[in-house]
């Protein structure tokens, strides 16, 4: 089932691209305010 509106994200981790160290959404629960955007297909020629 797909998330909806106001729906807790999944507890995700990503590369830092500058430190290469892992990073974790939960890591920012409460701390700061985080905005997810997602470019399907962004880099593709398609």
């Amino acid at each position: 089932m797909a998330p909806g509106i106001g729906d807790s994200a999944p507890d995700i981790a990503l590369r830092d691209g500058n430190t290469n160290e892992t990073v974790r959404l939960s890591s920012y629960k409460g701390a700061k305010w985080v905005v997810l955007a997602f470019y399907p297909l962004a880099f593709t020629g398609g």
